[in-house]
């Protein structure tokens, strides 16, 4: 099965996962390519100043230091470049300007011949002649259970509003959010974990979810879970007082 990878530059958490997906994927998996976008932690694209604006703005300045001293040290010595670890895996990238869903986009994508896109962190909306040029579809990772938790930083959400698991979701992506059938699931148990500690945990465990899906898929033997509309929830970026909260529940973020 041919495969085109869709993700982001992010360079805290992803590029180790990535790294370990690639060693994991079924034996009959080719991953022809991937497409690697600015990051953009916020849900859209912002230039670098106004991101670290956001942060400190929202978060404060402890949280702003820690992520501000790990982003030098990754771009210092290259450790956590997405990049980097796509040149080790032999991965070819796959230049695109502007959107995703533009005609020359698409024009470009559907000559590497994928039989199924994977999104990871894919921070534009899909549209169908995107989803479709898959001739097994579209897939994206979500770090949550859906149906609930649809939207942007689960695992903030969840620690905030004090739930005893969560879990991974990989999906079949329409062009709504986060509302495609599901593929597969995995809970985990919070205790008392830190956000950072969380988005490790379910970071790793996505990408082995995202290994059954696709072998799942390449077999014919998917049996799909409904992601039931009516049970959704769905959570945007959070403002000053959903971190104040945060904190006062005794939730830390590292």
């Amino acid at each position: 099965m041919r495969i085109i990878i869709i993700t982001q530059d992010e360079p805290f958490y992803l590029s180790k996962n990535l790294d370990y997906l690639f060693q994991i994927l079924p034996p009959d998996v080719l991953v022809v390519g991937s497409i690697v976008s600015n990051v953009s932690p916020f849900g859209k694209r912002e230039s670098f100043t106004q991101k670290a604006i956001k942060t400190l703005k929202i978060f404060g300045f402890n949280f702003f230091l820690f992520y501000a001293l790990k982003f030098i040290y990754s771009k210092l010595n290259n450790s956590n470049s997405v990049f980097r670890v796509l040149k080790k895996n032999n991965i070819p990238l796959i230049n695109i300007s502007g959107s995703i869903n533009s005609k020359s986009s698409l024009k470009k994508i559907k000559e590497f011949k994928p039989d199924l896109l994977v999104s990871i962190l894919g921070n534009q909306i899909f549209k169908s002649e995107l989803i479709n040029l898959g001739k097994k579809g579209c897939i994206n990772l979500h770090t949550a259970l859906l149906p609930k938790y649809r939207g942007l930083m689960p695992t903030f959400w969840v620690l905030k509003n004090n739930e005893k698991e969560t879990g991974v979701s990989v999906f079949f992506v329409d062009e709504g959010i986060d509302s495609g059938p599901i593929i597969i699931q995995k809970k985990v148990l919070i205790k008392n974990k830190s956000q950072s500690e969380l988005i490790r945990l379910t970071k790793k465990i996505g990408m082995e979810a995202i290994s059954e899906a696709i072998k799942l898929i390449s077999s014919g033997n998917v049996k799909l879970i409904k992601n039931d509309k009516s049970k959704m929830t769905y959570y945007s970026f959070p403002t000053r007082e959903d971190v104040i909260e945060f904190r006062k529940q005794g939730k830390t973020f590292f």
